[in-house]
């Protein structure tokens, strides 16, 4: 279902999300273009792990100290 303004979709939204709650994919227009989709939310999202990426990433030493050229653009040197 397209519906064709900003303004109508917050009119008629209880009713558009009642449509999307029943399998409905809803796209807002605005000026003819569609800008948004309504879509249910599903839930799925990846839980992170903790440590995914140990020994794939390297911190050098003397990565808490800054290059001189860029210390004196900061005015810190």
């Amino acid at each position: 279902m397209v519906v064709n303004s900003v303004t109508q979709a917050k009119a008629q939204l209880s009713a558009l999300i009642e449509r999307v709650q029943k399998g409905e994919e809803v796209i807002i227009a605005r000026a003819g273009k569609p800008v948004a989709v309504l879509r249910a939310y599903d839930g799925s999202s990846r839980r992170r792990t903790p440590g995914a990426l140990r020994g794939r990433i390297r911190i050098a030493q003397d990565s808490d100290e800054l290059p001189a050229d860029i210390g004196e653009a900061f005015g810190t040197r």
